[in-house]
């Protein structure tokens, strides 16, 4: 990687990765991953260290492909991970962070189609839409909704259609701007969260549509109680947030 930079970088995409505890999947979704040729990140999230004796292998195998690795040495959760990833890229002269779940579970072949959308609107935030096949959990598929309307309500508009596919380009200085003033959560609430205060701010989203394939020995990190409660509390924060905004949310839908 590259010196710092100021935050008006010429367009340089890297792809970013965050992993907790998926040693069994990352090297099969980097191995497809570095098939378009993009500098990687691998962001370990505090894993075991079956975990990251894998990603420090996989790091050093492909160093020769701009592969590089950081370990958060706990445990934050995805919006953590993400974050970290997004200034450590930023530091490093990359202008764009495209995000990619170590899963698997991602439409990889959507990768030259969603830099070459954040390359032609530098200044927005490129969100994966998805589209879902038979392996998608159906309390997953329906539960989404209550997000979509709780997201339409604070935002006044249907300009997300999809605020928790974490397969995304995200501006990297605008989005470390951004959460450097509002943490946006570190778990599952962060996916939501960051859209809401990006449209909030004025910014430009970019929704994609794009295939979405749950394995079906894939690991899900998603803690039922915990982040229930903090995706509820995130909703009723922004819901708050909105009402304060109420008069300019009105007002720009006015002028649109």
């Amino acid at each position: 990687m590259v010196a710092s930079v100021s935050p008006n970088i010429e367009f340089n995409p890297a792809i970013l990765i965050p992993v907790y505890n998926h040693e069994h999947a990352i090297g099969s979704t980097l191995k497809n991953v570095l098939s378009y040729g993009y500098p990687v990140l691998l962001v370990d999230d505090g894993s075991s260290a079956e975990c990251h004796d894998v990603l420090k292998q996989l790091a050093k195998e492909h160093a020769s492909q701009s592969v590089s690795l950081i370990r958060l040495p706990i445990n934050q959760g995805k919006g953590g991970a993400v974050k970290a990833g997004i200034a450590e890229l930023f530091h490093h002269g990359f202008s764009h962070a495209l995000q990619v779940d170590a899963d698997g579970q991602h439409n990889l072949s959507d990768i030259p189609d969603m830099i070459a959308e954040a390359k032609k609107q530098p200044k927005a935030l490129i969100a994966g839409c998805p589209v879902y096949d038979e392996s998608v959990p159906k309390h997953r598929f329906y539960a989404r909704y209550l997000t979509h309307v709780w997201v339409w309500i604070n935002t006044l508009s249907f300009t997300i259609k999809d605020s928790m596919c974490g397969f995304r380009v995200y501006p990297t200085a605008a989005c470390r701007e951004l959460t450097s003033r509002h943490s946006c959560g570190n778990r599952m609430e962060f996916d939501t969260e960051i859209l809401v205060r990006w449209v909030w701010e004025g910014h430009t989203i970019v929704n994609r549509a794009t295939k979405v394939h749950y394995p079906i020995d894939g690991v899900s990190h998603f803690n039922k109680l915990k982040d229930n409660v903090l995706i509820s509390a995130m909703h009723t924060r922004l819901f708050f947030g909105m009402l304060k905004r109420l008069p300019m949310l009105l007002k720009g839908k006015c002028r649109g």
